[in-house]
């Protein structure tokens, strides 16, 4: 599985990374190790899952975390996650 994250701000893309995890686990655990993975990089808080970002997710594979995701205060509009490739 490939998950890219993007960091928006005012439509400029400002950071992007590919976490890729060929693991036996679960599409889930695989998500939310990435998220872990990528916040850590990003030096970011995890984001929240509100039920409006799991619905966007799973119509769409792909998900906005905006500040209302995170309880600390974000220097950028969204963080987006994108599955690109399914194992």
């Amino acid at each position: 599985m490939r998950i890219w994250f993007k960091i928006w701000k005012n439509n400029h893309l400002l950071k992007d990374t590919v976490i890729e995890d060929n693991s036996d686990e679960t599409r889930t655990h695989k998500i939310f190790h990435a998220l872990e993975e990528v916040c850590y990089e990003f030096d970011l808080s995890k984001p929240i899952w509100l039920n409006a970002t799991v619905s966007e997710f799973k119509r769409h594979d792909k998900a906005r975390f905006n500040q209302d995701n995170f309880l600390e205060e974000i220097d950028f509009d969204y963080l987006e996650i994108h599955v690109i490739e399914e194992d």
